[in-house]
């Protein structure tokens, strides 16, 4: 399977050169950056539209111009919330109306199959179309769904995404049970030693096929996903299992992006493989780029598409530098919350 096309909005200027002109936050969350939307969207469909909306949107269409495949023989999409602002949007009018005179609106763009579902009919696609709603797998899942269409010849270009959006609202929630830092500097994400990372968002698409063109970015080779591991030993375990399967051996990995998240409780599980397993591959990591949040590794996997397309790795993403080679092998390890973890292997 080869990356021939991406489309991504992220709280990075994704749309210019790769990571050229990095921007950093101090806030209590990173929001998007969002382009002008009447470059992409008529103007009249724009008022109807909810802002995670209109980012997936133009984030598939960025991508499906990139990869110059009119039409995918599948739509796949990957969110753990949702569109959290229609939702708010609808449970607060129940409320303020007693639950009379409701709009529609909210409620219909609500649900978590409606960017997949405004991809369709921007494009005309009535093929395959799915969202999986899997918490920290869901990106995950969209990869090895599209995976099995193309092994199996049922597809030949999958159009593959993801989305989660972070509002005033969820971000209050979700800092009541501990998964959120003080505001602190976004460059500053791991030197801070405290538990909690600093909340993101982001949507980003590829065009998964079976062919390689003149476009295409690099090669995603294979999977793996598992559940609350016992402790570091059955990490070691899948990840060689996983390195087994591919026919690749650990000295063979030379660059790991890990996703560490600045959360002291969680993040030992990276550092442990990075001093111990991984003693020899250039260390990278993200979420300082785009905060943390379900479906993260899409960026992660962005990250690693751009890297082995360039031949280069900006400065910014280092942890450490073993090697000055040319990247050849990216091994990407992420977890959410330390139950949700997954590794993605991408090639040149």
């Amino acid at each position: 399977m080869y990356i021939n096309g991406v489309g991504v909005i992220s709280p990075q200027n994704s749309l210019e050169n790769f990571l050229s002109n990095i921007k950093y936050y101090s806030d209590e969350y990173l929001k998007c950056i969002e382009p002008n939307y009447k470059d992409f969207i008529n103007p009249i469909q724009l008022r109807r539209m909810s802002r995670i909306l209109k980012m997936g949107t133009v984030a598939a269409k960025l991508c499906i111009s990139e990869s110059s495949v009119e039409l995918p023989d599948a739509i796949i999409t990957g969110t753990a919330m949702g569109c959290i602002e229609d939702t708010e949007k609808f449970l607060s009018t129940l409320i303020e109306n007693k639950e009379t005179l409701l709009t529609p609106t909210s409620f219909i763009q609500s649900t978590h199959n409606t960017v997949s579902a405004q991809i369709a009919l921007m494009l005309k696609c009535n093929s395959y179309n799915y969202t999986y709603v899997n918490r920290g797998f869901s990106f995950e899942s969209c990869l090895l769904d599209a995976k099995l269409m193309i092994n199996d010849n049922e597809a030949n270009n999958v159009l593959v995404g993801s989305f989660d959006e972070i509002t005033k609202k969820y971000f209050l929630i979700t800092k009541k049970i501990g998964w959120w830092k003080e505001p602190i500097k976004s460059n500053e994400l791991l030197s801070t030693k405290t538990n909690g990372s600093i909340a993101g968002e982001g949507t980003a698409f590829f065009m998964l096929s079976n062919c390689k063109t003149e476009k295409t970015y690099a090669k995603f080779a294979g999977l793996k996903t598992f559940f609350k591991p016992l402790d570091n030993n059955e990490i070691r375990e899948n990840i060689n299992e996983f390195l087994n399967e591919n026919d690749i051996s650990i000295k063979n990995i030379d660059t790991v992006i890990y996703g560490l998240s600045g959360d002291n409780h969680t993040d030992n599980v990276y550092y442990s493989l990075k001093n111990e397993l991984f003693t020899h591959s250039n260390n990278l990591y993200y979420k300082h780029l785009c905060g943390e949040y379900h479906t993260s590794s899409s960026f992660a996997f962005w990250i690693a598409s751009e890297i082995l397309k360039h031949k280069h790795i900006p400065e910014i993403l280092f942890v450490d530098r073993k090697q000055t080679t040319e990247p050849n092998n990216i091994l990407i390890y992420n977890h959410f919350q330390n139950k949700n973890h997954s590794l993605i292997l991408l090639k040149k």
